[in-house]
């Protein structure tokens, strides 16, 4: 039987997982991996980043836009290091990763080696798994493993280890093509109890109970609705029991925008529709959500008149935050297709017009006639992909960093469909959004992609231009640029009586200027006519490969409202 070597068998594990893409950077402990990269170049491709960081950010972007696991490498100590707030964030938000590390070789571990660090331990309460490949032949079967543990029950990522000596080692091939029973078995187990159908026809049951008693139904529903691709099975939902629909930032796109029965966004800057229907609720169903603070403030004023109903894949969540009336575990399509075939074909319920006036309510500050305000500049954005195309345009994928551009973008841009909003939000990375969107562009290179960002978060990621530009991949950045860590002095302006420290960004650089300096195209704007004129030809530069960035100039004091002030009622808004 042939005989690979252990990066020949990687790379062959990966290409028989459907792995099409790698993000990395290269190291002295994974040449030998690189070296095998290069003469499989035509078979699976390697997309070369400026920071591993960004690598695992775009490995993250690429899974969030597709459904697909991403994968991301980096060499030993530093590199392995670097991917790991990526890690985390994809951690936080439930997203299949593979992050491959190298490390030095076995003989060397533990003994403070040149750019050895125990990326196994350090990465341990932010992956569902993680392997040290102590001999090739097992490689394999790691592989495997890994690609079934982040993609089973809960997604989430994991981190496979290899030592160099690994790498150049050989191997039988026939661990390739084996179908270990055992290694099924145990990736299940590794997966969490979640992995397995836990729910009962009696735990249905009682869920219709609850539901068809209720006279004040409300869905919170969370990012797993879009994890499990059960969009349509909640807007169907939603209409049979005609419950009004309050998202959590992850679910954005699970719910089309304009539907009657969406309420809009929950929590912090949650609407005021939302925010009141779950407080005046009598049964708050949720489904795939984890009750995040920024979701409920004070816990025990969260929809304190309602019972809760939760459905969720991972047993770990429910009763954890809040406790529940009943519950469903497992995953959420076929659970939400047994409530539905259980359920009367109509319902009627004493909510009357009272959404539809809550609805109606919205700050003062979204109306402001400032000379260029985010909710012109983002609405003009949405005019002109979404309604502005032909009908075979491809729709866009909007991706987000983190800050006040974040939550604007979440008001503001009309969000129709799952996997086309892209932000994070358990761990709320400033940085995500330029490697996020490199990975989402690698995936669907026919969609176009925008980045909303702030001058802060671009600061700390704008060396990734060199990739856009390196691969003739063309994306729109627009920066909401106020000169300020908008969030953070937005709580001073609020809380700490306007003592500014250190969240005034009056320095370099010119983005415009640097933007140029990568290969991409800049645009400034101060007013509604520069804005425009900058969109127009900034579309017709992603068009033709070429990334374009838009440094929109807001003003300063432009805050995101409506915001609960913490420890307050979600009820009880700043407007």
């Amino acid at each position: 039987m042939e005989q690979y070597t252990g990066s020949r068998i990687l790379v062959e594990a990966l290409i028989v997982q459907g792995v099409d893409t790698i993000f990395g950077y290269p190291g002295g402990a994974v040449l030998n991996i690189y070296d095998e990269l290069y003469k499989h170049q035509d078979r699976i491709r390697h997309i070369l980043v400026s920071h591993e960081q960004y690598a695992a950010h775009a490995a993250d972007g690429y899974a969030r836009a597709t459904g697909k696991t991403g994968v991301c490498l980096a060499t030993s100590g530093p590199g392995a290091t670097n991917l790991v707030t990526g890690i985390a964030t994809a951690y936080m938000d439930s997203v299949p990763v593979v992050a491959i590390t190298g490390n030095v070789s076995t003989d060397l571990l533990g003994k403070d080696s040149f750019q050895e660090v125990d990326i196994a331990g350090i990465t341990m309460p932010v992956v569902k798994h993680n392997w040290i490949v102590k001999d090739v032949a097992d490689l394999a079967e790691i592989v495997r493993e890994a690609f079934l543990v982040a993609q089973s029950g809960r997604p989430g990522p994991v981190l496979i280890d290899i030592p160099k000596d690994i790498t150049a080692n050989k191997t039988d091939i026939s661990s390739l093509f084996a179908d270990s029973k055992v290694m099924k078995e145990r990736a299940v187990r590794l997966a969490g109890r979640e992995s397995r159908v836990l729910y009962t026809n009696d735990d249905i049951q009682h869920a219709v109970n609850l539901i068809t008693s209720a006279k004040r139904p409300v869905i919170y529903a969370g990012g797993g609705v879009i994890l499990s691709n059960a969009s349509d099975e909640l807007r169907e939902f939603a209409e049979r029991i005609d419950a009004p629909v309050a998202l959590s930032l992850m679910a954005l796109g699970a719910m089309p925008s304009g539907h009657r029965l969406f309420t809009g966004m929950i929590g912090m800057h949650g609407t005021v529709a939302s925010n009141k229907a779950v407080q005046n609720s009598d049964l708050l169903i949720t489904v795939g959500a984890r009750f995040s603070d920024r979701v409920t403030s004070r816990v025990h004023d969260f929809a304190k008149n309602a019972k809760i109903l939760q459905f969720d894949i991972d047993r770990a969540e429910i009763n954890k935050n809040i406790s529940t009336a009943a519950h469903v575990a497992g995953d959420l399509k076929p659970i939400l297709r047994k409530v539905l075939e259980s359920l009367p074909a109509s319902f009627r319920n004493e909510w009357g017009g009272a959404v539809q006036l809550w609805k109606e309510h919205t700050p003062k500050a979204h109306h402001l006639k400032t000379t260029l305000h985010p909710r012109f500049v983002i609405g003009t954005v949405a005019n002109r992909l979404e309604t502005g195309g032909t009908a075979e345009a491809q729709p866009p994928i909007i991706v987000t960093d983190v800050g006040q551009h974040q939550m604007w973008t979440a008001q503001f841009y009309p969000l129709n469909r799952p996997r086309s909003f892209l932000t994070s939000g358990g761990l709320g990375t400033m940085g995500f959004g330029l490697g996020a969107a490199l990975g989402a562009k690698i995936a669907c290179p026919d969609r176009p992609v925008v980045l909303f960002t702030g001058d802060g978060s671009f600061r700390m990621n704008c060396g990734e231009l060199a990739t856009f530009s390196a691969y003739g991949l063309g994306i729109l950045i627009v920066i909401l640029n106020n000169h300020v860590l908008g969030m953070v002095r937005q709580w001073q302006t609020l809380f700490y009586e306007k003592r500014f420290s250190n969240t005034v960004l009056n320095r370099p650089p010119d983005f415009v200027m640097l933007a140029e300096a990568y290969g991409a195209a800049g645009y400034r704007a101060a007013d509604k006519d520069s804005f425009t004129a900058a969109l127009t030809a900034a579309l017709l530069d992603i068009a033709g490969g070429k990334t374009a960035l838009i440094d929109a100039q807001i003003d300063s004091n432009e805050v995101v409202l409506p915001m609960v002030p913490g420890g307050k009622p979600i009820d009880e808004q700043i407007m």
